[in-house]
């Protein structure tokens, strides 16, 4: 599959090329040594073709959806996921409301703000638990905030008042590289589309919009068919590393293979991409300690509750046993007052 792979990429290089270089260097040695031996077979194996690059990596992602080089990419997989024509009007400063710590889990947070005057915030998270729906709300309530606060400005310029209509829809889009169970309920499913609705039916132009995409799933979905769609191609080669896909896609999709060579010419320069795959290295590291509290977070706070509610129910039961102490106590009494008259009847004979 190696050279399979090298027919379509003859920048890549081999095994022997790629250690021999990292060998000739002391300082890249000693940091090739330092990694587990799982590591550097996956190191070597996407700058040889062996397996395909990695999109998900922070450094890759950003290369191939640079709104700065590429806007056309970004552009037309907005387009496919959203269903809508997106021509990019600017870049948006990420001033939201995340927290500092939630940016570790970001693989990319890039805001557009669309010539309709539409928004969209594409973001990838490395572990679904870090987007649970609350911060799905308040991300969404952020972008409709932000968007208010510059049309409100642009009116205030011009001494007009505000208009509601003047604002346009946001959308929170998420693509999790691993989600969580919930989206595991639904093992056919892998772009869940959400908005307001009215249990009525009542149809009102609402502005807050979300797109869910769990890689995992959709990988999994993918595995017994072919690609049919751009939407897939797009999803297949963020989320896919497998060389038998990659040829797939570039068969039906040739146009894809100017990015695979963008990211295979970075692989080139081992000494930057070394540096890239260490930091990835570090970011998982800090996603497992992450997980890691969060879950002990989640055991301790389910166990909390089960205590609490053993407790409830011990105090419960220790009403119960009162109440029936109680009674005890008025039928011994009872018996009592009884074997005093059978006392008395008796000396009375």
């Amino acid at each position: 599959m190696n050279d399979t792979m090298r027919e379509y990429f003859p920048m890549l290089r081999t095994r022997k090329e790629v250690l021999d270089i990292i060998q000739e260097n002391e300082r890249l040695t000693e940091q090739f040594d330092s990694w587990e031996e799982e590591k550097q077979e996956e190191f070597l194996d996407f700058c040889t073709g062996v397996k395909g690059v990695k999109i998900l990596y922070d450094g890759f992602f950003k290369e191939v959806f640079s709104p700065e080089y590429h806007v056309e990419r970004l552009e037309e997989f907005l387009s496919l996921l959203l269903g809508k024509k997106i021509k990019i009007r600017q870049i948006l400063p990420n001033d939201s409301v995340r927290l500092a710590d939630e940016q570790t889990l970001l693989i990319t947070d890039i805001v557009i703000e669309a010539e309709d005057g539409t928004i969209a915030n594409l973001e990838i998270q490395k572990i679904g638990y870090a987007f649970p729906g609350q911060r799905l709300a308040c991300y969404s309530a952020d972008l409709l905030l932000r968007q208010y606060k510059r049309v409100k400005d642009k009116k205030r310029e011009k001494n007009k008042k505000i208009n509601y209509r003047d604002l346009k829809k946001v959308y929170t889009i998420v693509l999790f590289e691993k989600s969580t169970k919930e989206f595991h309920q639904f093992p056919k499913q892998y772009i869940h589309y959400g908005g307001q609705t009215f249990n009525t039916g009542l149809k009102l132009e609402t502005l807050q919009e979300s797109v869910l995409v769990p890689l995992d799933i959709f990988g999994k979905v993918m595995e017994n068919k072919t690609i049919e769609s751009k939407l897939e191609a797009w999803l297949v080669l963020i989320s896919s590393d497998e060389p038998k896909r990659i040829i797939e896609l570039l068969e039906k999709y040739p146009e894809f293979r100017s990015i695979y060579e963008e990211v295979y010419e970075m692989c080139r320069n081992v000494e930057e991409i070394m540096g890239l795959f260490s930091e990835e290295l570090a970011e998982m590291d800090r996603n497992t300690i992450s997980y890691m509290i969060e879950e002990l977070e989640e055991e301790i706070k389910a166990e909390r509750e089960k205590t609490k509610a053993e407790r409830e129910k011990i105090k419960v039961e220790r009403e119960k046993i009162k109440v029936i102490q109680k009674e005890l106590a008025e039928k011994e009494k009872t018996i009592a007052e009884l074997n005093q008259k059978i006392k008395m009847l008796e000396k009375s004979e």
